[in-house]
């Protein structure tokens, strides 16, 4: 018997419990920090995962509580699906001009410095604006260049031009542009600037070595680099857009032009006898759309990380 298993059947004679190992120092650290994410997963279980199972649910349910397709099936109605593509086509317009301009100002903050007061206010501006929204950005908009705004009679005054010729623009689907583009160049300047500012001097200094210019360096190795950045924030303004409710519900407060507003008016409103549930579908739809994009993003973001290091 060899002396290994001796000394195991003698500790199995004695009759005492095998010692017990106390836990590491990373061991405990990882039970804190379990611990510390329990709040946070709480917040997730109760305000998000369970909210979206009983929306999405709610779709397939009629109102005496039995299993039904009409509601999925009533997404194919011209109807709704003129509404998914106003939405789409909102957030694409404004996710391109809000990326094009919040680019060519992160850009023009090359030329700061990367600690001075300006990158710092425009940040901090940046922040705070990407999140103003709602009531208080449309009563912005119809102050400035509603009907009667400041901008609006200023013009019609002054220079005999009436911006509402056409008719009330600012109340329907044109109206959300203006708005949109407002709190998305913000937010593309917090997703692309530390792409940006990740662009090393030293890769500028290898290209002009070997022979290149300035010029050759931003289209041969800046751009291949910023792309998966610029494709990955893009791809957040357009979930931002596409997912946005109070500003548009506050500005168009009549029609349903976007899916979020014909979800509102699914549960406020008079439904049709058999899809009473259609908010449900609707959102259905939402999740797969935002599902598919956000997906996109992960990818195209876990792409782009390996360059900010």
């Amino acid at each position: 018997m060899s002396s290994l298993t001796a000394t195991a059947v003698g500790a199995g004679h004695t009759g005492q419990p095998p010692r017990r190992v106390p836990p590491t120092p990373s061991t405990r650290r990882l039970r804190a920090d379990l611990l510390g994410l329990l709040p946070f997963a709480a917040y997730l279980l109760f305000f998000l995962a369970v909210p979206t199972i009983l929306a999405v649910g709610s779709g397939f349910f009629d109102s005496a509580g039995g299993l039904t397709l009409d509601n999925i099936t009533a997404l194919a109605d011209p109807l709704i699906v003129a509404t998914f593509g106003n939405s789409i086509g909102l957030s694409l317009l404004t996710a391109v001009i809000g990326a094009l301009l919040g680019a060519l100002l992160c850009y023009a903050l090359l030329g700061f410095r990367a600690d001075g007061a300006v990158r710092a206010t425009v940040a901090a501006l940046s922040g705070v604006l990407a999140q103003f929204g709602g009531i208080m950005l449309a009563f912005a908009f119809v102050a400035t260049i509603g009907l009667q705004g400041l901008i609006t009679v200023w013009l019609r005054d002054s220079w005999g031009i009436d911006i509402f010729a056409e008719g009330a623009w600012i109340y329907g689907l044109p109206g959300l542009v203006l708005p949109y583009i407002y709190f998305q160049v913000p937010l593309m300047v917090i997703t692309f600037l530390p792409a940006l500012t990740a662009l090393k001097a030293t890769w500028v200094e290898a290209t002009l070595t070997l022979g290149g210019t300035r010029a050759a360096f931003w289209r041969r190795v800046a751009l291949p680099v910023l792309a998966p950045s610029f494709l990955a924030s893009f791809l957040l303004l357009f979930a931002n857009a596409f997912s946005s409710y109070a500003t548009a519900a506050a500005l168009a407060s009549q029609g349903s032009q976007i899916v979020p507003l014909q979800i509102r008016a699914a549960l406020t409103s008079e439904t049709v006898l058999g899809r009473e549930n259609l908010a449900g579908a609707l959102a259905l739809g939402m999740i797969v759309v935002m599902g598919l994009v956000m997906w996109a993003y992960a990818v195209v973001q876990g792409r782009a990380a390996r360059w900010q290091k």
